[in-house]
């Protein structure tokens, strides 16, 4: 079988689950975190780096790249894959959190989303089919249903008649799939802060029948206790011998809150996004790189990391670099964050083994937070 997923163990004081999600382009063990490669590219790193700082998948943006280069470009390269030379496991979103970051230049109704182009101003449709279509082109090993992403805060009116869309178009999407052998469709489960409809967007989306669920709708603006709640609900009714997938959640509080609430798989821009302003991810809480107090800094970024950063370069010299506007700076600490995202996870997965996770997380906010997670 070119997909599947198995759990190997819960964790005793959590419910946490760790397992092997197996693609046609290799096996990964979860919980996993996947760097994104928006435009087909993890900004700044080569696809050799991201080996090095990923476990094996990451993920690119499907509206990005039906307008640059456009996807029969992709796949005449022989997709994403062939594109970017990356030669490991893929999965692309939909184009449909597009549908709620560029609100004020669309319209939603029953057929799909008009556009207007983000740049350009050009009109622009795109369809539950069209999604479908474009990322059978890019050719990712998991791929995602065309959904809409309404506001955390829409009203339940609102929120029920766009999960109810949502339902309709997830079934449009599967019956549009071209590759089901290969690429692995996953529904979305929507509904906002509404466990009714949490529920009935899952009832819906498993009667149509997925290889793979994800959360949608949140780290949207939401508060963390909002965000948490809605997780602390849906892992009691999501299909336990399927992948679970939380969508555009990054920061370290997150994944290992997210692991304990039985998620499988995460992404989010934050890493990369953070580390090209100069804040680096460390094992005693962030650095902001940038600070004069950092000038003499004869230590390495993470005395606690054993990356390749780490181990040739000081805070002093990486200082510098953003001080003189040279981009190393930004690649030096790109590919730290992820590193450090790929080494809290391989440690997430130790303590589900060990039936410690809720131990590791008290022990991992005291040296990160301090005690007190961000807000």
């Amino acid at each position: 079988m070119a997909f599947s997923f198995e759990v190997t163990h819960v964790c005793a004081q959590t419910g946490a689950r760790k397992g092997i999600l197996r693609t046609p382009h290799g096996d990964l063990e979860t919980p996993v975190f996947m760097p994104v490669g928006t435009q087909a590219t993890v900004k700044t790193l080569e696809p050799d780096e991201v080996r090095e700082v990923s476990d094996g998948l990451i993920l690119g943006n499907t509206y990005h790249l039906w307008l640059q280069p456009g996807d029969a470009i992709v796949r005449d390269h022989g997709g994403i894959r062939g594109f970017m030379k990356w030669d490991g496991a893929l999965l692309t979103d939909s184009g449909g959190f597009q549908v709620f970051s560029l609100s004020h230049i669309r319209k939603i109704r029953e057929e799909g989303v008009e556009f207007r182009h983000h740049l350009s101003g050009d009109k622009l449709f795109l369809s539950p089919e069209q999604s479908i279509r474009i990322q059978n082109n890019l050719g990712a090993d998991i791929i995602m249903s065309f959904d809409e992403c309404p506001p955390f805060d829409a009203g339940y009116d609102y929120m029920k008649a766009s999960v109810e869309r949502t339902i309709r178009w997830a079934a449009r999407g599967k019956a549009a799939h071209d590759r089901p052998d290969d690429q692995a469709l996953f529904g979305i489960v929507q509904g906002g802060p509404y466990p009714d409809l949490r529920k009935q967007c899952l009832d819906e989306l498993v009667r149509i029948g997925f290889p793979g669920y994800a959360i949608g709708g949140l780290a949207i603006g939401e508060s963390k206790t909002e965000m948490y709640r809605v997780l602390e609900y849906v892992k009691t009714i999501l299909p336990e011998d399927k992948p679970r997938y939380l969508m555009g959640v990054g920061s370290p509080d997150d994944l290992v809150i997210g692991a304990m609430n039985g998620v499988d798989m995460f992404d989010c821009v934050q890493p990369t996004r953070i580390a090209r302003h100069g804040t680096a991810m460390t094992s005693s809480g962030k650095v902001v790189i940038k600070n004069k107090e950092y000038e003499r800094d004869m230590r390495p970024l993470d005395e606690g990391c054993d990356c390749k950063v780490c181990r040739n370069y000081t805070r002093s010299y990486l200082r510098h670099l953003f001080k003189a506007g040279e981009m190393l700076g930004m690649r030096l600490v790109s590919y730290h964050n992820l590193y450090f995202l790929k080494t809290l996870m391989a440690s997430v997965r130790q303590a589900i083994a060990n039936d410690r996770l809720a131990d590791f997380q008290k022990g991992f906010f005291a040296r990160y937070y301090h005690g007190k997670p961000e807000e």
